[in-house]
């Protein structure tokens, strides 16, 4: 399970260090792709296979999930971390989430989240303004 919040750089060849806290889960290789919200999710290879066998079952008849699997597959990226724990972000990638060169990493549960630090603190700032949609959210876990 992917925990915590974590800043990192991306370099001058659009490399991203992968915090040393989820580098075992990701060594053997990890997709990354558009997520919502303007960041990019990033998934261990087996976490992807059951994404995409998900997506493979929703009906090809309706228009809005052809569109939800063109958005997650079209610009998926395959990677593996170098010794370094880097992995690149292709350009196309750091355009979509408006990633320059700081980047805020955090860890949500199945995934890794890769977000620009304004628009994650935007994100922040969001559910800390509205804690009712926490409590209902609660509220239907029976939590």
């Amino acid at each position: 399970m992917f925990l915590g919040e974590f800043e990192h750089t991306i370099d001058d060849k659009g490399r991203l260090t992968i915090p040393a806290k989820f580098r075992d889960e990701l060594l053997s290789g990890m997709v990354i792709t558009r997520g919502l919200d303007s960041c990019l999710w990033a998934y261990t290879r087996s976490e992807w296979e059951f994404l995409a066998n998900k997506i493979a079952k929703m009906s090809a008849n309706s228009r809005p999930s052809r569109n939800f699997a063109r958005f997650i597959f079209s610009n998926a990226f395959d990677s593996i971390p170098d010794r370094q724990g880097r992995v690149l972000i292709p350009q196309s990638l750091r355009d979509y989430a408006e990633i320059k060169n700081e980047t805020i990493i955090i860890g949500v549960m199945n995934r890794v989240e890769i977000w620009d630090p304004t628009k994650w603190t935007a994100i922040v700032k969001e559910v800390e303004s509205d804690p009712q949609a926490m409590v209902a959210q609660l509220v239907d876990l029976e939590i």
